[in-house]
């Protein structure tokens, strides 16, 4: 039996251990999908001793395992972030997969051509790099706003900034079902018809974000769609 899983911390929501279990199960592949809920990548030896053939990396390892592998895939190695790797004998191969699922995603909303081509990235880690190297590729410019670094700090979005962009997509952890009542400090009476606030949180299906960016009239997306697709790539890398 092949063994594949998931490699981050605060996984037990976790989409990909029951999505991956059935999709085995639906194609009669002899595999399992674990969790490793681990404290930091040195504690687990975790291809090698788990004999796994592969896993899924999230937060806050996309950027530190880099590092770690054999090969980096040109997209991985261009966005700074693995969130997908393949073992090929004793050979670690790293993708971001989260490129596909947000690319397509974002396309399927079909609200690209009726928004300013300017966006404002909430956050700094490994999936905020996927988001930009997407939106770079559909030609939008962006900003990123953080607490520590970035181009704006949160208290530096105003009415004025708000107003020159036209998406705005959250790849913070805020709002996420183990701290359902936090939110990207940003403000949100700004927020219009002529926004598309992007959450990558799934669940909940509707964060604070997005409950607040919705009542002020903007378009709003959940991360759901995006990790189906992120996963059905990772799907193809595994078993190609």
């Amino acid at each position: 039996m092949k063994k594949y899983g998931l490699i981050g911390q605060s996984l037990a929501h976790s989409f990909s251990k029951s999505y991956f279990t059935s999709k085995f199960a639906e194609t009669r592949i002899d595999a399992s999908y674990e969790n490793f809920d681990i404290v930091s990548l040195e504690s687990l030896n975790w291809l090698t001793d788990q004999d796994l053939s592969g896993c899924n990396v999230t937060m806050p390892f996309k950027r530190k395992v880099m590092d770690l592998v054999d090969v980096v895939d040109s997209v991985a190695e261009a966005v700074g972030a693995i969130n997908t790797i393949k073992r090929v004998g004793q050979r670690l191969i790293g993708y971001n997969t989260d490129v596909v699922g947000f690319e397509q995603s974002l396309l399927e909303t079909g609200l690209l051509e009726q928004i300013h081509n300017k966006a404002l990235i909430l956050g700094s880690g490994g999936a905020a790099s996927a988001v930009g190297y997407v939106l770079k590729k559909l030609g939008f410019s962006y900003a990123i706003v953080s607490r520590t670094s970035g181009d704006f700090r949160y208290e530096d979005i105003n009415d004025s900034v708000m107003s020159s962009v036209g998406l705005v997509v959250n790849t913070t952890p805020l709002g996420m079902k183990d701290s359902l009542a936090t939110f990207p400090p940003l403000p949100y009476d700004s927020f219009g018809e002529s926004h598309l606030a992007f959450d990558l949180i799934y669940n909940p299906e509707k964060t604070v974000f997005l409950e607040m960016a919705e009542q002020s009239g903007a378009t709003i997306v959940n991360g759901y769609r995006m990790l189906v697709l992120q996963a059905e790539a990772s799907w193809k890398i595994w078993n190609s």
